[in-house]
């Protein structure tokens, strides 16, 4: 029994390696452990206890709180009435409320938004995607924009095109990545599969796409370039172990590049604990080393016989000569400086590239949403964890005394950060004056290497139970006996450092505790008590894309993508910045560089950023349904958001379990997320469904790549089928055609995907 068809096949192949002559039944499913059954002389075998693997298991309660999420993100978005909002095509107004109207004598639902000099738009559910809350400099308040003046459209063509001049550039890079040629690795071996099978872990469904997306790019003869941004503790040193192992089965070496000594030597024992069992040599290079461990190591790299070096920026050094160096791995990427990036472009220039962040920085994160880099996000936690405790306190002996003898209680050990390494031994001494029993030992990155690592290493095996640090063991360290972090003057670090030290507890299946300590009696700054609000209100699993966001908020997106930019995100939130990014890469892509992107790009390719929807059907939640005003604000933007038709499928069931059968009007509304992405997917900007009629309207003449593609050939071929229902109409460079007897949104999705399946004339 098991719970993975690898596992399966790995038997098979063990009993066929062996000669054995042995049949079993496998079954994909498996159960706590296996047994023995005398009546019918069966043995059940289960693939954990076989291979000594952990057992991932399922708990009710583990599935309530995997929706827990969806709520904190919910609770983001709400919008209350006098928010500032902001339109794409209108610009910021202020939030009035819901109201119902009649269109056609029929009811619909729309949302009030007022302007300068009291002006109102009403903006109908179906558009919600097209509102989004300002989120601009903390403090600073919006203009909000008047409307019918044009000033709004300036802004956002001056920023489309300064994006675009960004973009280009971006793009051509992308272009000539395209068609440099790196080295092709060749596909998995016997030995690579034995290593992933070997993971005492479940991969999590976001590790097991990473994972295959990795070695996608490391097989293709294009370099890659890829970015994985995985929360702490979500298992991406694992890929990074598998690629490594993957290039040393071919014969190349791997570079693997972290920000601080601690980390580099934490890396060096996973890497060799994983690798112990096969014909791989992993060694490390960092401050920590000898003159002569390091001239023996450098000599040893240039003649081939070390496979993966971990190290320290000394990496990079002039007297580091790789013989065939085929990865490079960048771990906490945010961590390096600028001279240290420009040192990685020259060492990487036809080297297969992986880099690695839980809390991305703005630029990195948006040089992969530009597609200047490929893009995977490890979402999902791994089974058994549990949301990190955080709570912010001042400083007092109530507090130490009470998380330290918790800890211990539970033969726990516990992290204290300080930010100065003065205030450690201070904190040293009043830990020792509450807990004269526990076992103290300081650590800091002024100690001599060979020290630091000696106490690192004796706390790693419980020598210590309390160990006092600077923020040193901020990335990577990986202690899942330490379950209690204590942060000395949280209120002095920044939003990602405080995620990241979070990270380092609660990486078992224990409840973890972080405590955010600040002085008593002395006032935060806003920035700080904004900081800490929301490192503890984002406690939740997988929440450091959310804190890089907040992030962004807090500081002000100022250096996104340049100095210049800061000064169009006051005017437009930061939201509506990202969209108009996309337009404006989706415009480039599709009217300039079409001839860049080649056919695998153009399978993908989504000729319009977004497609409005307009309807004098009767489609919404009816107030005798969902009576609640802002539950059912929350319930049209959510629905209005959703992309994946699986998402839509989990939206049904919860709205049948909350509120019971779901009325007719409900649920054609609930078909109209699958209409906008078909006809988006179609090339199509608009469909309006009004008397019975649905009309499309398409790109301008512009868009030459998207009348000479495929999806336009097959609008086209249903037109010819059906020329009775259909009529073309031009007007302004605009095409659209009207489709007869259309009276339900569901025939609109039907006809639709007649057309997505037909043959391009």
């Amino acid at each position: 029994l098991s719970d993975s068809e690898k596992q399966i096949e790995r038997l098979k192949v063990i009993f066929e390696d062996r000669g054995d002559d042995i049949s079993f039944t496998p079954i994909l499913s498996t159960i706590h452990e296996g047994f023995v059954d005398h009546s019918t002389k069966s043995c059940f075998f289960t693939d954990h206890q076989i291979f000594d693997r952990f057992h991932k298991y399922t708990l009710k309660s583990d599935r309530a709180r995997s929706g827990k999420l969806a709520l904190s993100l919910k609770e983001l978005s709400s919008i209350e009435v006098g928010d500032f909002i902001v339109h794409i095509d209108h610009g910021v107004g202020r939030f009035a409320g819901l109201l119902r109207t009649n269109v056609n004598g029929r009811i619909q639902e729309m949302i009030k938004l007022t302007y300068q000099n009291d002006d109102i738009i009403f903006v109908s559910i179906h558009s919600l995607h097209k509102l989004s809350k300002y989120r601009g400099k903390e403090g600073v308040p919006p203009k909000i924009n008047k409307l019918g003046t044009g000033t709004w459209n300036r802004i956002k063509e001056k920023t489309k095109s300064k994006l675009k001049d960004i973009a280009r550039d971006l793009i051509k890079l992308y272009a000539a990545r395209k068609n440099e040629t790196g080295y092709s690795f060749s596909p998995d071996g016997y030995m690579q599969q034995e290593l992933e099978a070997s993971f005492i872990y479940e991969d999590t469904p976001d590790q097991l796409t990473t994972t295959a997306a990795v070695k996608a790019d490391m097989e293709s003869s294009r370099p890659m370039d890829r970015l994985i941004c995985g929360d702490v503790g979500f298992g991406k040193t694992e890929i990074a172990i598998r690629a490594a192992f993957k290039a040393a089965t071919d014969g190349k070496q791997t570079a693997v590049l972290v920000p601080t000594t601690v980390l580099a030597y934490q890396h060096y024992h996973t890497f060799k604990d994983r690798l112990k069992d096969f014909p791989v040599r992993v060694d490390y290079l960092s401050r920590a080393r000898t003159p002569k461990q390091v001239k023996q190591i450098i000599a040893d790299l240039a003649e081939g016989k070390i496979d993966i070096l971990i190290g320290t920026h000394k990496l990079i050094g002039k007297d580091v000569k790789f013989k065939d160096l085929g990865l490079l791995v960048v771990d906490e990427e945010q961590k390096f400086g600028v001279a240290v990036k420009e040192k990685l472009k020259q060492m990487k220039v036809n080297v297969d590239t992986l880099t690695m962040s839980a809390t991305p920085i703005p630029r990195t994160l948006q040089f992969s949403l530009m597609g200047a880099r490929d893009l995977s996000a490890i979402t999902t936690p791994p089974a058994n964890r549990y949301p990190i405790v955080t709570s912010v306190n001042a400083l007092n002996d109530d507090i130490l005394l009470e998380a330290i003898n918790f800890e211990m209680s539970r033969n726990g050990q516990v992290f204290i950060v300080n930010h100065r390494i003065e205030g450690l031994y201070d904190l040293e001494a009043m830990v020792r004056r509450l807990v004269p029993d526990a076992r103290t030992v300081v650590g800091h990155g002024q100690m001599a290497p060979d020290k630091l690592e000696k106490v690192i290493i004796d706390f790693a095996n419980h020598d210590y139970d309390i160990l006092l640090a600077t923020t040193i063991i901020e990335s990577g360290i990986d202690m899942p006996n330490v379950n209690t972090i204590i942060i000395n003057n949280a209120q002095n670090f920044g939003l990602s450092e405080l995620h990241q030290l979070r990270g380092r507890v609660g990486r078992s299946n224990r409840k973890a505790f972080c405590y955010l300590l600040v002085p008593p009696h002395i006032p935060l700054s806003p920035v700080s008590r904004r900081r800490l609000q929301a490192i503890e209100s984002f406690s939740d699993l997988g929440s450091g894309i959310h804190i890089a966001m907040q992030d962004l908020d807090i500081r002000g997106a100022g250096n996104l993508l340049g100095a210049e930019q800061s000064g169009f995100i006051a005017d437009l939130g930061y939201e509506t910045y990202q969209k108009i990014l996309k337009e404006a890469v989706v415009e480039l892509r599709t009217e300039e560089f079409s001839d860049v992107l080649t056919a695998d790009d153009n399978d993908e390719k989504e000729y319009v950023a977004d497609c409005v929807i307009e309807s004098d059907m009767e489609l919404l939640l009816p107030s005798s349904y969902v009576p609640q005003e802002s539950e059912r604000i929350i319930l049209y933007k959510e629905l209005d958001s959703i992309e994946r038709e699986i998402d839509l499928q989990a939206f049904k069931e919860r709205l049948v379990d909350r509120f019971g059968k779901i009325p007719p009007e409900t649920a054609e509304l609930l078909r109209v997320p699958r209409l906008r992405r078909l006809a988006r997917q179609l090339g199509i900007e608009k469909v309006s469904l009004k008397q019975e009629r649905m009309y499309l309207y398409f790109v301008d003449e512009s868009n030459k790549a998207y009348y000479q593609s495929p999806m336009f050939g097959k609008i086209i071929n249903f037109m010819q089928q059906n020329a009775r229902r259909c009529n073309i109409r031009e007007n302004n460079n605009r095409r659209s055609i009207s489709i007869a007897m259309v009276t339900t949104v569901e025939a609109a999705v039907d006809i639709l995907s007649t057309i997505q399946s037909m043959d391009a004339i």
